[in-house]
């Protein structure tokens, strides 16, 4: 199995999820590893990089767990390409991202961007988003292309948003924590909303929220403290792209001199570090973490209060996923 299979919080998950979690999981890898089939040598190798690029697949783990055990053949097929579909987005928006970045790394390795230019990869970006949908229409029912495709219309929202903050310090905690819904607990929803319409039918969509916000907030705040083995990337690459975050939010209150900061000062990765030490150096961090944790929290409550709905299986194996995003960043 691609990219998920060797991660130890992702085996954990699919031990916890029940015999039928491996088997499904690896079925959506098959899927996300025919996504480029069919478009032509390049673009088919550029959009198979990015897929085995891999991450942890949090998003279709979440649209299996959340469905919990399906009880028919046609309902485990479509909650896979469910699955599949949620992580093609996921994948697309990481490539779009790196365009309108100019990112040469991501995950430790060269963006498209940085191998094939700007042109093929909106195009390989495009592809993967092009196949999400095509899966899902392989279904009779509206609500799942629906529920996809709200979630990327908040996507680019929330990507236009960044875009008009871009350098603004006076950019408030709540405009920041709305980017953060839009860009990243959207989809966080779409995949429990997507689980939601499995054999158990609960409704977890603000699990998902509570989860993506918390995972958007802690990547901030590793965008800031996580060394470059760690995140791929240099630290403070937030901080020179001009995106305001929480952090340098925080420590702006804290400290009198970042206040006078114009973050179109900092152009260099020396100044962004510098400016990363200051911000850490004001407890801002911790402030931030806190308020994941306070997610974290929240939805760990909502899973609470639907664990006879859910079942202890799917109940532990949903609280793991809440574990797992607060020890990503431990």
């Amino acid at each position: 199995m691609t990219g998920a299979g060797s991660n130890p919080d992702t085996a954990q998950l699919l031990q916890a999820g029940g015999a039928h979690i491996p088997s499904a999981l690896a079925a959506v890898e098959q899927l996300l590893a025919e996504a480029g089939l069919g478009s032509g040598a390049i673009l088919e190798g550029h959009a198979r990089a990015t897929i085995s690029a891999g991450g942890k697949r949090l998003r279709p783990l979440l649209v299996l767990l959340v469905a919990g055990r399906p009880d028919r053949e046609a309902t485990a097929r479509r909650l896979e390409r469910a699955a599949a579909a949620v992580e093609l987005i996921h994948s697309a928006t990481l490539v779009h991202d790196d365009v309108l970045d100019g990112a040469v790394l991501r995950r430790g390795q060269p963006t498209v961007v940085a191998r094939g230019g700007r042109e093929m990869a909106t195009a390989a970006g495009d592809l993967l988003f092009a196949r999400a949908f095509a899966l899902l229409a392989e279904d009779s029912d509206p609500a799942p292309v629906r529920t996809l495709s709200e979630a990327c219309s908040g996507l680019a929202l929330g990507e236009l948003l960044q875009r008009a903050d871009a350098w603004d310090p006076t950019v408030t905690l709540e405009r920041y924590l709305l980017r953060c819904e839009l860009k990243t607990a959207r989809l966080f929803e779409a995949a429990c909303r997507l689980g939601s319409g499995g054999a158990g039918d609960v409704d977890l969509t603000g699990f998902g929220r509570d989860i993506g916000l918390a995972f958007q907030v802690l990547d901030d705040v590793l965008d800031v403290s996580g060394p470059a083995e760690r995140t791929g990337k240099q630290p403070g690459t937030d901080l020179l792209d001009g995106t305001i975050t929480l952090p340098f939010i925080l420590a702006r209150e804290r400290d009198a001199q970042l206040a006078q900061l114009d973050p179109r000062e900092i152009t260099t990765a020396a100044q962004a570090q510098e400016v990363c030490e200051r911000i850490a150096a004001t407890g801002a961090l911790d402030a931030a973490r806190e308020r994941a944790l306070g997610f974290v929290h929240r939805a760990q409550q909502l899973l609470g209060a639907r664990a006879e709905q859910l079942g202890a299986e799917r109940h532990d194996a949903l609280a793991l996923v809440a574990d797992g995003v607060v020890r990503r960043y431990s």
